[in-house]
């Protein structure tokens, strides 16, 4: 099965990519990755932009899609499966719930729908239960969309914020092969050690 795993700059959770792209290639999965511009820029407290780069490719075993080129043959000339969105920012969120499709991620995704193929989403937002809240209930109610359940992350010190359980992302893209939402959406979060 071919997945398409779109990776947005939610830096602070690419370590729990890494381990979540690793685990679906162990179990047999081919990988296509694409990352948006902002990752392949920025240089960050979390880490290197080419040493994230070079750890997706060397596990993949493909190229990242990193620019709007490279991410339309995710259309009919390299269709998915299915396409992940691991992590999901606010940002694209916004742009995917409005149709505006002005980077890799958001075009490889455009283009995956239109080959009416299931959509997983794993948000990462800090404004979730906020101006970004809208956006999800949008895209909720979209055909071949699927959500990873998510909690609030911290609802002390973010209120707004929510993340998804990044534990329950193959459940989560079994479901969706089968045109199902995994259940419950809404699941409190506990930080897994």
């Amino acid at each position: 099965m071919k997945i398409g795993f779109a990776i947005t700059s939610s830096f602070c959770t690419l370590d729990k990519v890494i381990v979540c792209i690793s685990y679906l290639k162990s179990l047999g999965y081919d990988i296509y990755p694409v990352i948006s511009e902002n990752i392949v820029k920025y240089d960050t407290r979390f880490g290197r932009a080419k040493d994230f780069i070079d750890k997706v490719e060397g596990i993949c075993n493909h190229k990242v899609a990193s620019n709007i080129v490279d991410a339309e043959t995710f259309g009919p000339k390299n269709p998915m499966d299915i396409m992940v969105v691991m992590p999901a920012t606010g940002d694209f969120l916004g742009k995917l719930a409005n149709g505006i499709t002005d980077n890799p991620v958001n075009l490889a995704v455009k283009a995956t729908m239109r080959n009416k193929k299931p959509i997983v989403i794993a948000i990462s937002t800090n404004d979730g239960l906020g101006l970004s809240g809208e956006n999800i209930m949008k895209l909720y109610n979209n055909k071949n969309i699927y959500f990873v359940p998510f909690g609030q992350d911290n609802y002390k010190d973010k209120p707004n914020s929510l993340i998804a359980h990044y534990d329950l992302l193959l459940p989560t893209i079994e479901e969706a092969l089968n045109n199902n939402q995994i259940q419950p959406v809404l699941k409190e979060y506990k930080k897994i050690k």
